[in-house]
Protein backbone atom coordinates (compact mmCIF):
# COMPACT_ATOMS: atom_id res chain seq x y z
CA UNK A 1 0.00 0.00 0.00
CA UNK A 2 1.09 3.59 -0.46
CA UNK A 3 2.38 5.22 2.69
CA UNK A 4 1.41 8.83 3.45
CA UNK A 5 3.93 10.99 1.66
CA UNK A 6 5.58 13.54 3.89
CA UNK A 7 7.29 16.77 2.95
CA UNK A 8 10.38 18.15 4.53
CA UNK A 9 10.41 21.70 5.91
CA UNK A 10 13.62 22.79 7.53
CA UNK A 11 13.80 25.76 9.86
CA UNK A 12 14.89 28.89 8.03
CA UNK A 13 17.21 31.29 9.78
CA UNK A 14 15.36 33.65 12.07
CA UNK A 15 12.06 31.74 12.07
CA UNK A 16 10.24 30.61 15.21
CA UNK A 17 9.43 27.05 16.26
CA UNK A 18 5.72 27.70 15.62
CA UNK A 19 6.45 28.88 12.08
CA UNK A 20 8.50 25.77 11.30
CA UNK A 21 5.84 23.46 12.75
CA UNK A 22 3.11 25.24 10.76
CA UNK A 23 5.11 24.84 7.54
CA UNK A 24 5.65 21.14 8.24
CA UNK A 25 1.96 20.64 8.97
CA UNK A 26 0.94 22.53 5.84
CA UNK A 27 3.01 20.23 3.65
CA UNK A 28 1.80 17.14 5.51
CA UNK A 29 -1.80 18.17 4.84
CA UNK A 30 -1.15 18.76 1.16
CA UNK A 31 0.62 15.47 0.56
CA UNK A 32 -1.78 13.43 2.67
CA UNK A 33 -4.45 14.04 0.04
CA UNK A 34 -2.11 12.44 -2.48
CA UNK A 35 -1.66 9.53 -0.07
CA UNK A 36 -5.43 9.09 0.32
CA UNK A 37 -5.89 9.04 -3.45
CA UNK A 38 -2.93 6.68 -3.94
CA UNK A 39 -4.12 4.22 -1.29
CA UNK A 40 -7.64 4.18 -2.70
CA UNK A 41 -6.46 3.55 -6.27
CA UNK A 42 -3.99 0.84 -5.15
CA UNK A 43 -6.62 -1.01 -3.07
CA UNK A 44 -9.18 -1.02 -5.89
CA UNK A 45 -6.60 -2.05 -8.52
CA UNK A 46 -5.17 -4.94 -6.47
CA UNK A 47 -8.62 -6.23 -5.45
CA UNK A 48 -10.59 -5.81 -8.68
CA UNK A 49 -7.80 -5.62 -11.26
CA UNK A 50 -5.48 -8.39 -10.05
CA UNK A 51 -8.14 -10.39 -8.27
CA UNK A 52 -6.31 -10.46 -4.92
CA UNK A 53 -8.85 -10.82 -2.12
CA UNK A 54 -8.58 -7.86 0.24
CA UNK A 55 -10.85 -6.61 3.03
CA UNK A 56 -11.84 -3.69 0.82
CA UNK A 57 -14.34 -2.14 3.21
CA UNK A 58 -11.88 -2.06 6.10
CA UNK A 59 -8.97 -0.74 4.01
CA UNK A 60 -11.06 1.95 2.33
CA UNK A 61 -12.36 2.84 5.77
CA UNK A 62 -8.77 3.42 6.92
CA UNK A 63 -8.17 5.69 3.91
CA UNK A 64 -11.39 7.54 4.75
CA UNK A 65 -10.18 7.91 8.35
CA UNK A 66 -6.96 9.49 7.07
CA UNK A 67 -8.99 11.91 4.94
CA UNK A 68 -11.17 12.87 7.93
CA UNK A 69 -8.05 13.37 10.07
CA UNK A 70 -6.63 15.62 7.38
CA UNK A 71 -9.76 17.76 7.37
CA UNK A 72 -9.53 18.20 11.14
CA UNK A 73 -5.84 19.08 10.86
CA UNK A 74 -6.68 21.71 8.23
CA UNK A 75 -9.29 23.33 10.49
CA UNK A 76 -6.99 23.18 13.54
CA UNK A 77 -4.11 24.76 11.63
CA UNK A 78 -6.31 27.70 10.62
CA UNK A 79 -7.48 28.37 14.19
CA UNK A 80 -4.30 28.24 16.28
CA UNK A 81 -0.53 28.04 16.11
CA UNK A 82 0.87 24.63 15.28
CA UNK A 83 3.45 23.20 17.69
CA UNK A 84 5.95 20.40 17.31
CA UNK A 85 3.95 17.95 19.39
CA UNK A 86 1.11 18.28 16.87
CA UNK A 87 3.50 17.49 14.02
CA UNK A 88 4.65 14.42 15.99
CA UNK A 89 1.01 13.42 16.48
CA UNK A 90 0.42 13.78 12.75
CA UNK A 91 3.40 11.53 11.99
CA UNK A 92 2.12 8.97 14.51
CA UNK A 93 -1.26 9.03 12.75
CA UNK A 94 0.47 8.43 9.42
CA UNK A 95 2.42 5.56 10.93
CA UNK A 96 -0.79 4.12 12.41
CA UNK A 97 -2.57 4.31 9.06
CA UNK A 98 0.33 2.49 7.39
CA UNK A 99 0.22 -0.16 10.13
CA UNK A 100 -3.51 -0.77 9.62
CA UNK A 101 -3.15 -1.02 5.85
CA UNK A 102 -0.30 -3.50 6.25
CA UNK A 103 -2.30 -5.45 8.85
CA UNK A 104 -5.12 -6.01 6.35
CA UNK A 105 -2.73 -6.97 3.54
CA UNK A 106 -0.29 -9.56 4.86
CA UNK A 107 1.41 -7.86 7.82
CA UNK A 108 5.20 -8.09 8.01
CA UNK A 109 5.19 -10.23 4.85
CA UNK A 110 3.85 -7.33 2.78
CA UNK A 111 6.68 -6.08 0.54
CA UNK A 112 5.76 -2.48 1.41
CA UNK A 113 6.80 -2.98 5.05
CA UNK A 114 10.01 -1.10 4.23
CA UNK A 115 7.97 2.12 4.04
CA UNK A 116 8.38 2.22 7.83
CA UNK A 117 11.92 3.45 7.13
CA UNK A 118 10.43 6.66 5.74
CA UNK A 119 8.61 7.25 9.00
CA UNK A 120 11.82 6.85 11.02
CA UNK A 121 13.92 9.04 8.70
CA UNK A 122 11.32 11.79 8.51
CA UNK A 123 10.88 11.75 12.26
CA UNK A 124 14.63 12.26 12.68
CA UNK A 125 14.51 15.18 10.22
CA UNK A 126 11.36 16.98 11.35
CA UNK A 127 11.32 16.36 15.11
CA UNK A 128 13.52 16.92 18.11
CA UNK A 129 15.48 13.96 19.44
CA UNK A 130 12.95 12.92 22.12
CA UNK A 131 9.97 13.10 19.73
CA UNK A 132 11.89 11.22 17.04
CA UNK A 133 12.72 8.51 19.59
CA UNK A 134 9.02 8.11 20.45
CA UNK A 135 8.15 7.74 16.76
CA UNK A 136 10.97 5.25 16.24
CA UNK A 137 9.84 3.14 19.20
CA UNK A 138 6.22 3.17 17.94
CA UNK A 139 7.40 2.06 14.51
CA UNK A 140 9.46 -0.81 15.94
CA UNK A 141 6.52 -1.93 18.08
CA UNK A 142 4.15 -1.84 15.11
CA UNK A 143 6.57 -3.92 13.03
CA UNK A 144 6.79 -6.49 15.84
CA UNK A 145 2.99 -6.71 16.14
CA UNK A 146 2.60 -7.20 12.39
CA UNK A 147 5.11 -10.05 12.60
CA UNK A 148 2.83 -12.07 14.90
CA UNK A 149 -0.64 -10.97 13.86
CA UNK A 150 -2.18 -9.87 10.55
CA UNK A 151 -4.75 -10.79 7.90
CA UNK A 152 -3.04 -13.24 5.50
CA UNK A 153 -2.58 -12.13 1.92
CA UNK A 154 -3.66 -14.94 -0.40
CA UNK A 155 -2.94 -14.72 -4.10
CA UNK A 156 -5.43 -16.16 -6.62
CA UNK A 157 -4.34 -19.55 -8.06
CA UNK A 158 -4.09 -18.24 -11.63
CA UNK A 159 -1.51 -15.62 -10.58
CA UNK A 160 0.49 -18.16 -8.55
CA UNK A 161 0.44 -20.67 -11.44
CA UNK A 162 1.43 -18.05 -14.00
CA UNK A 163 4.97 -17.78 -12.67
CA UNK A 164 4.56 -14.13 -11.76
CA UNK A 165 6.17 -13.35 -8.41
CA UNK A 166 4.02 -10.46 -7.19
CA UNK A 167 5.96 -10.28 -3.93
CA UNK A 168 9.24 -9.75 -5.81
CA UNK A 169 7.60 -7.05 -7.94
CA UNK A 170 6.17 -5.47 -4.79
CA UNK A 171 9.59 -5.49 -3.08
CA UNK A 172 11.12 -3.84 -6.15
CA UNK A 173 8.40 -1.16 -6.25
CA UNK A 174 8.82 -0.59 -2.51
CA UNK A 175 12.59 -0.23 -2.89
CA UNK A 176 12.18 2.27 -5.74
CA UNK A 177 9.65 4.28 -3.71
CA UNK A 178 11.82 4.41 -0.59
CA UNK A 179 14.99 5.22 -2.56
CA UNK A 180 13.23 7.93 -4.57
CA UNK A 181 11.56 9.60 -1.59
CA UNK A 182 14.68 9.48 0.58
CA UNK A 183 16.73 10.88 -2.28
CA UNK A 184 14.25 13.72 -2.71
CA UNK A 185 14.27 14.47 1.01
CA UNK A 186 18.07 14.45 1.28
CA UNK A 187 18.42 16.71 -1.77
CA UNK A 188 15.94 19.09 -0.18
CA UNK A 189 17.83 18.98 3.11
CA UNK A 190 21.06 19.94 1.34
CA UNK A 191 19.35 22.73 -0.61
CA UNK A 192 17.74 24.15 2.52
CA UNK A 193 20.98 23.92 4.49
CA UNK A 194 22.81 25.80 1.74
CA UNK A 195 20.09 28.44 1.64
CA UNK A 196 20.24 28.76 5.43
CA UNK A 197 24.02 29.07 5.41
CA UNK A 198 23.85 31.73 2.70
CA UNK A 199 21.20 33.61 4.67
CA UNK A 200 23.25 33.43 7.87
CA UNK A 201 26.35 34.64 6.01
CA UNK A 202 24.33 37.53 4.60
CA UNK A 203 23.05 38.42 8.08
CA UNK A 204 26.60 38.34 9.44
CA UNK A 205 27.78 40.59 6.62
CA UNK A 206 24.97 43.05 7.33
CA UNK A 207 25.75 42.93 11.05
CA UNK A 208 29.39 43.70 10.34
CA UNK A 209 28.38 46.59 8.11
CA UNK A 210 25.97 47.92 10.72
CA UNK A 211 28.72 47.70 13.32
CA UNK A 212 31.02 49.63 11.00
CA UNK A 213 28.37 52.30 10.53
CA UNK A 214 27.88 52.58 14.30
CA UNK A 215 31.64 52.96 14.81
CA UNK A 216 31.86 55.61 12.12
CA UNK A 217 28.82 57.38 13.55
CA UNK A 218 30.35 57.50 17.02
CA UNK A 219 33.65 58.70 15.59
CA UNK A 220 31.92 61.33 13.45
CA UNK A 221 29.89 62.60 16.41
CA UNK A 222 32.99 62.86 18.57
CA UNK A 223 34.94 64.54 15.79
CA UNK A 224 32.08 67.00 15.23
CA UNK A 225 32.14 68.00 18.90
CA UNK A 226 35.91 68.42 18.79
CA UNK A 227 35.81 70.46 15.57
CA UNK A 228 33.30 72.93 16.97
CA UNK A 229 35.92 74.85 18.98
CA UNK A 230 38.59 75.30 16.26
CA UNK A 231 35.95 76.24 13.71
CA UNK A 232 34.59 78.86 16.08
CA UNK A 233 38.11 80.20 16.61
CA UNK A 234 38.74 80.37 12.85
CA UNK A 235 35.45 82.21 12.41
CA UNK A 236 36.46 84.84 14.98
CA UNK A 237 39.94 85.28 13.45
CA UNK A 238 38.54 85.68 9.95
CA UNK A 239 36.04 88.25 11.20
CA UNK A 240 38.95 90.19 12.72
CA UNK A 241 40.91 89.94 9.46
CA UNK A 242 38.00 91.47 7.58
CA UNK A 243 38.39 94.61 9.70
CA UNK A 244 42.14 94.96 9.06
CA UNK A 245 42.61 98.04 6.77
CA UNK A 246 45.37 96.46 4.67
CA UNK A 247 43.15 93.47 3.88
CA UNK A 248 40.02 95.55 3.28
CA UNK A 249 41.91 97.71 0.79
CA UNK A 250 43.36 94.71 -1.11
CA UNK A 251 40.60 93.29 -3.29
CA UNK A 252 42.40 89.96 -3.81
CA UNK A 253 43.03 89.38 -0.09
CA UNK A 254 39.52 90.51 0.79
CA UNK A 255 38.09 88.03 -1.74
CA UNK A 256 40.20 85.17 -0.35
CA UNK A 257 39.12 85.99 3.20
CA UNK A 258 35.48 86.01 2.11
CA UNK A 259 36.01 82.62 0.46
CA UNK A 260 37.61 81.25 3.65
CA UNK A 261 34.67 82.59 5.69
CA UNK A 262 32.29 80.78 3.36
CA UNK A 263 34.24 77.51 3.67
CA UNK A 264 34.31 77.79 7.48
CA UNK A 265 30.56 78.35 7.50
CA UNK A 266 30.14 75.30 5.26
CA UNK A 267 32.24 73.22 7.65
CA UNK A 268 30.15 74.42 10.58
CA UNK A 269 26.97 73.48 8.71
CA UNK A 270 28.35 69.98 8.05
CA UNK A 271 29.27 69.59 11.73
CA UNK A 272 25.77 70.74 12.73
CA UNK A 273 24.21 68.18 10.34
CA UNK A 274 26.35 65.40 11.84
CA UNK A 275 25.33 66.29 15.38
CA UNK A 276 21.69 66.66 14.38
CA UNK A 277 21.66 63.30 12.60
CA UNK A 278 23.39 61.60 15.53
CA UNK A 279 20.58 62.75 17.82
CA UNK A 280 17.79 61.44 15.61
CA UNK A 281 16.47 57.88 15.41
CA UNK A 282 17.08 56.33 12.02
CA UNK A 283 14.29 57.08 9.55
CA UNK A 284 12.78 59.92 11.57
CA UNK A 285 13.74 62.53 8.96
CA UNK A 286 12.43 60.49 6.03
CA UNK A 287 9.72 62.17 3.96
CA UNK A 288 8.10 61.98 0.55
CA UNK A 289 9.67 64.46 -1.87
CA UNK A 290 9.40 65.29 -5.54
CA UNK A 291 12.38 63.57 -7.12
CA UNK A 292 13.17 66.43 -9.52
CA UNK A 293 13.20 69.12 -6.81
CA UNK A 294 15.25 66.92 -4.48
CA UNK A 295 17.86 66.25 -7.16
CA UNK A 296 17.97 69.91 -8.21
CA UNK A 297 18.73 70.98 -4.64
CA UNK A 298 21.33 68.24 -4.12
CA UNK A 299 23.13 69.05 -7.39
CA UNK A 300 23.06 72.80 -6.71
CA UNK A 301 24.60 72.33 -3.26
CA UNK A 302 27.31 70.05 -4.66
CA UNK A 303 28.15 72.35 -7.57
CA UNK A 304 28.86 75.39 -5.38
CA UNK A 305 32.21 74.16 -3.98
CA UNK A 306 33.08 72.11 -7.12
CA UNK A 307 32.74 74.70 -9.87
CA UNK A 308 35.98 73.67 -11.67
CA UNK A 309 34.51 70.19 -12.39
CA UNK A 310 32.01 70.25 -15.31
CA UNK A 311 28.80 68.38 -14.42
CA UNK A 312 26.31 67.38 -17.13
CA UNK A 313 23.01 67.05 -15.29
CA UNK A 314 19.76 65.69 -16.77
CA UNK A 315 16.80 64.76 -14.61
CA UNK A 316 14.06 65.10 -17.25
CA UNK A 317 13.24 61.41 -16.91
CA UNK A 318 12.40 61.87 -13.23
CA UNK A 319 9.86 64.65 -13.66
CA UNK A 320 6.57 64.14 -11.85
CA UNK A 321 7.62 61.26 -9.57
CA UNK A 322 7.85 61.13 -5.78
CA UNK A 323 10.40 59.26 -3.67
CA UNK A 324 10.94 58.61 0.04
CA UNK A 325 14.18 60.40 0.93
CA UNK A 326 16.17 61.60 3.90
CA UNK A 327 19.40 63.61 4.33
CA UNK A 328 21.45 60.43 3.98
CA UNK A 329 20.32 60.07 0.35
CA UNK A 330 21.59 63.54 -0.47
CA UNK A 331 24.91 62.66 1.13
CA UNK A 332 25.03 59.40 -0.84
CA UNK A 333 24.62 61.32 -4.11
CA UNK A 334 27.34 63.75 -3.06
CA UNK A 335 29.68 60.86 -2.26
CA UNK A 336 29.19 59.42 -5.75
CA UNK A 337 29.78 62.81 -7.35
CA UNK A 338 32.91 63.34 -5.23
CA UNK A 339 34.31 59.97 -6.28
CA UNK A 340 33.54 60.64 -9.94
CA UNK A 341 35.05 64.14 -9.82
CA UNK A 342 38.23 62.81 -8.22
CA UNK A 343 38.97 60.38 -11.06
CA UNK A 344 37.41 62.44 -13.86
CA UNK A 345 38.13 66.16 -13.27
CA UNK A 346 37.46 66.96 -16.94
CA UNK A 347 33.76 66.21 -16.58
CA UNK A 348 31.16 63.89 -15.03
CA UNK A 349 27.48 63.10 -15.70
CA UNK A 350 24.39 62.65 -13.55
CA UNK A 351 21.13 61.40 -15.08
CA UNK A 352 17.81 60.42 -13.51
CA UNK A 353 15.34 58.11 -15.26
CA UNK A 354 12.53 55.68 -14.42
CA UNK A 355 13.30 51.97 -14.77
CA UNK A 356 10.89 49.21 -13.72
CA UNK A 357 8.91 51.47 -11.37
CA UNK A 358 12.12 52.68 -9.72
CA UNK A 359 14.05 55.94 -9.88
CA UNK A 360 17.53 55.34 -11.31
CA UNK A 361 20.08 58.00 -10.33
CA UNK A 362 23.10 57.35 -12.56
CA UNK A 363 26.55 58.90 -12.03
CA UNK A 364 29.12 58.35 -14.79
CA UNK A 365 32.74 59.37 -15.21
CA UNK A 366 35.54 58.95 -17.75
CA UNK A 367 38.15 57.69 -15.29
CA UNK A 368 39.94 54.33 -15.20
CA UNK A 369 36.88 52.46 -13.93
CA UNK A 370 36.73 49.69 -11.32
CA UNK A 371 39.31 46.94 -11.13
CA UNK A 372 37.74 43.57 -12.05
CA UNK A 373 38.49 42.14 -8.60
CA UNK A 374 36.89 45.12 -6.86
CA UNK A 375 33.83 45.42 -9.08
CA UNK A 376 32.02 42.51 -7.41
CA UNK A 377 32.67 43.97 -3.95
CA UNK A 378 31.59 47.53 -4.60
CA UNK A 379 29.71 48.87 -1.60
CA UNK A 380 31.29 46.58 1.01
CA UNK A 381 33.20 47.96 3.94
CA UNK A 382 36.60 49.45 3.04
CA UNK A 383 36.69 47.86 -0.42
CA UNK A 384 38.49 50.43 -2.55
CA UNK A 385 41.27 50.63 -5.11
CA UNK A 386 42.60 53.65 -3.21
CA UNK A 387 43.89 51.53 -0.36
CA UNK A 388 42.89 50.60 3.17
CA UNK A 389 40.52 53.06 4.83
CA UNK A 390 38.94 54.27 1.58
CA UNK A 391 35.72 53.24 -0.12
CA UNK A 392 33.49 54.67 2.62
CA UNK A 393 31.48 56.72 0.13
CA UNK A 394 30.24 53.71 -1.81
CA UNK A 395 29.79 51.71 1.40
CA UNK A 396 27.61 54.38 2.99
CA UNK A 397 25.69 54.91 -0.25
CA UNK A 398 25.00 51.17 -0.50
CA UNK A 399 23.72 51.01 3.09
CA UNK A 400 21.59 54.11 2.58
CA UNK A 401 19.94 52.51 -0.44
CA UNK A 402 19.28 49.30 1.47
CA UNK A 403 17.55 51.22 4.29
CA UNK A 404 15.42 53.07 1.73
CA UNK A 405 14.37 49.83 0.05
CA UNK A 406 16.60 50.26 -3.00
CA UNK A 407 20.00 49.08 -4.13
CA UNK A 408 23.34 50.24 -5.54
CA UNK A 409 24.76 48.87 -8.78
CA UNK A 410 28.12 49.52 -10.41
CA UNK A 411 29.74 48.63 -13.72
CA UNK A 412 32.49 49.71 -16.09
CA UNK A 413 31.39 51.51 -19.24
CA UNK A 414 32.37 50.09 -22.61
CA UNK A 415 33.52 53.55 -23.73
CA UNK A 416 35.66 53.92 -20.60
CA UNK A 417 35.03 55.05 -17.09
CA UNK A 418 32.64 53.81 -14.43
CA UNK A 419 28.91 54.01 -13.87
CA UNK A 420 27.24 53.80 -10.45
CA UNK A 421 23.46 53.56 -10.20
CA UNK A 422 21.22 54.27 -7.22
CA UNK A 423 17.84 52.53 -7.65
CA UNK A 424 15.04 53.87 -5.43
CA UNK A 425 11.42 52.69 -5.18
CA UNK A 426 8.82 55.27 -6.09
CA UNK A 427 6.08 56.38 -3.75
CA UNK A 428 2.70 55.15 -5.03
CA UNK A 429 4.42 53.68 -8.08
CA UNK A 430 1.43 51.49 -8.84
CA UNK A 431 -0.73 54.54 -9.38
CA UNK A 432 1.40 55.86 -12.22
Amino acid sequence: MDAPLLALARRPAGSTTETVAAENMRQLIQLRWIAVAGQTIAILFVHYGLGVALPVAEMLGVALLLAATNLLATLARQRHHVREREVMLALLVDMGVLTLQLYFSGGAGNPFISLYLLQVVLGAILLEAASAAVLGAATALSYALLSVRSVPLRLPPELAAGGVDLFAIGRWISFVMVATLLGMFIIRIIRNLRARDAHVADLRQHAAEEEGIVRMGLFASGAAHELGTPLGTLSVILADWRRVPSIRQDDQLAGEVDEMVGEVQRCKAIVSDILHSAGQPRGEAMESLAAAAFLDAAVAEWRAPHMPVPLAYDRAGAAGVVIAADPALRQAIWNLLDNAAEVSPDGIWLDATIEDEMLAIVVRDSGPGFAPAALGKVGTLYQSTKGVGHGLGLFLASNTMRHLGGRLEARNRESGGAEVRLLLPLVNAGAR
